[in-house]
């Protein structure tokens, strides 16, 4: 059976100002995949997310969400489509507590299920039931990536955009941040969309990865072949098996 394509990034061109951030990106997500994007600092991951979200908008080429030209609409209305953020830097709010950083990730759609929400986001992340009163800049660097999860979540996305989940955090930490994305991956089908630095445990969590040099895409398969290509082996991997 074939795959059914949710999210389809084509020819997609981005500036700031006149720099040019991403030259021409052809980027695939089917519905239940957990795909990758590697490489680089400065490579244009996080711009490609950001495209996605329509913040900025692509210059040029076209970006296809569950069938529908997403190119040109506000951040605000992607968001209604059900596409979830969790960004780089964890952005959650300081001075608000775990609880009301859970609030402001419901969808108004989705408040009848308010409740049942939170209690799933606190099996996946037992550490913030423990929180749920503590304010969100008093917490650890984990529990904040945690709430940032749980805080995407909380919109009942058809497609999750992961920003460096692991970045600056311990190991341990990071393994049970993967092992939720695997659990919400199995276990309810969610989409996600992963860029990570961290390349050996994306690829390892992936079906499917991309490597970006540049702005641009180059080189794609699943997991294991990128994971097995002398390449991206010399390029990402050596020493990183984190």
């Amino acid at each position: 059976m074939a795959a059914e394509n949710l999210l389809k990034v084509e020819a997609v061109e981005t500036y700031y100002g006149n720099i040019r951030a991403l030259a021409g990106v052809d980027v695939e997500v089917n519905k239940g995949e957990i795909v990758s994007l590697i490489g680089a600092n400065g490579a244009g991951k996080s711009t490609l997310m950001m495209t996605i979200c329509g913040s900025p908008q692509a210059r040029t080429g076209s970006i296809i969400f569950d069938g529908e030209d997403i190119t040109k609409l506000p951040t605000h209305l992607i968001a209604r489509r059900r596409i979830a953020q969790s960004p780089e830097g964890r952005r959650i709010f300081p001075r608000m507590t775990v609880y009301e950083n859970l609030q402001m990730g419901a969808g108004l759609d989705n408040l009848k299920y308010f409740n049942e929400d939170v209690e799933k986001i606190f099996t996946l992340f037992p550490r913030l039931k423990e929180r749920q009163s503590q304010r969100g800049g008093t917490l650890s660097g984990g529990e904040q990536q945690m709430l940032s999860i749980g805080r995407a979540l909380m919109a009942r996305p058809k497609l999750l955009l992961l920003d460096e989940p692991s970045l600056g955090l311990a190991p341990l930490i990071v393994k049970g941040i993967f092992e939720a994305i695997r659990k919400l991956n199995k276990e309810e089908g969610l989409t996600v969309f992963l860029v990570e630095q961290n390349a050996f445990a994306a690829l390892k969590l992936s079906d499917r990865g991309y490597v970006m040099v540049n702005g641009k895409v180059t080189m794609s398969g699943s997991g294991k072949e990128l994971l097995a290509n002398p390449e991206v082996r010399a390029a990402y991997l050596e020493g990183g098996r984190h």
